[in-house]
């Protein structure tokens, strides 16, 4: 009975939180361990379903990073990499795109919609909605130390975001699953950052949330403490002053740049724990930390 009345006291809890967001839209950025271990890509999957039912207009936009290097080694295709960068190539630009759109999303939207859910595969390239043009060569180091520019071939800079389509999706009841490739000028394939796909869209969408699942708990504070909730501007001075480092100052800085865009907050979770994303949204403390514009109190 004790456990019953505990299921009651969650359900509770949940109610503000379903009854705020239903009609918003979340847009997901799905990677890290979640994307691998069978489990906890049922669970995602069941989770977004679950989002859906109650109301929340959900949006998935996946990476892939591993998958592709496990393609490109099964295929004996070497990858090139310079200045510590991989560089895409035109055949690593095809594999890209197949193992993204044509597997990695595929299996995403198979997974959704076994789970109940209404589920549709897309890229940027469908109709042309996210625009790139290729990056500018980027300084790197070479074996020896020495700085070099690197030009990384078919990687995108987002320069546009028309969510014309997924919005149309959005209404006739799907959940959009966007493999983060683009299209050139040229109409060609560019390879773009998932998470900052995620951030554009969600700015694109005026979400109310952008949640990016990583393989880390959350911003934490020098002494190693879980920051549950942070202002921008203390973010931005955690990075400044070296308490954020490594590889999630790109993840700060892409929470940064949504919120300013008009994103209301970003949730970094940790997406190896089962049903991190309900627990972040539908609880009063949630499990990972929160990234809004205006600082609090």
């Amino acid at each position: 009975m004790d456990d019953l009345v505990h299921k009651a006291a969650i359900l509770h809890e949940a109610l503000p939180y379903i009854r705020r967001f239903h009609g918003r839209t979340f847009v997901v950025k799905y990677g890290g361990h979640a994307m691998i271990d069978a489990a906890l890509k049922e669970s995602f999957a069941r989770d977004v379903c679950l989002l859906r039912i109650v109301g929340i207009e959900m949006v998935v936009v996946h990476g892939g990073g591993p998958q592709i290097d496990q393609t490109l080694e099964r295929m004996g295709i070497q990858s090139v990499f310079s200045g510590g960068l991989r560089v895409t190539d035109d055949e690593t630009m095809g594999v890209v795109e197949m193992v993204l759109s044509g597997g990695v999303n595929s299996d995403l939207v198979g997974l959704i919609c076994q789970q109940g859910g209404r589920a549709m595969g897309l890229s940027g390239r469908d109709d042309a909605f996210i625009r790139a043009t290729r990056m500018d060569e980027v300084s790197g180091k070479d074996k020896s130390g020495a700085t070099v520019s690197v030009d990384l071939g078919r990687v995108g800079e987002i320069r546009h975001v028309n969510p014309s389509l997924v919005k149309n999706l959005i209404s006739n009841g799907f959940v959009p699953v966007i493999a983060p490739i683009a299209v050139d000028p040229e109409g060609r394939p560019l390879n773009v950052n998932a998470d900052t796909a995620a951030g554009r869209i969600a700015e694109a969408l005026g979400a109310a949330k952008l949640i990016l699942m990583t393989d880390v708990e959350g911003v934490k504070t020098k002494d190693g403490s879980l920051l549950s909730s942070i202002g921008a501007v203390e973010a931005s001075k955690m990075i400044e002053d070296g308490v954020i480092t490594g590889g999630m100052i790109p993840k700060v800085e892409c929470a940064l740049e949504a919120v300013s865009g008009g994103v209301e907050k970003v949730h970094i979770i940790d997406g190896r724990r089962r049903h991190a994303m309900l627990l972040e949204i539908f609880t009063d403390h949630g499990v990972g930390t929160e990234i809004h514009q205006r600082s609090q109190g």
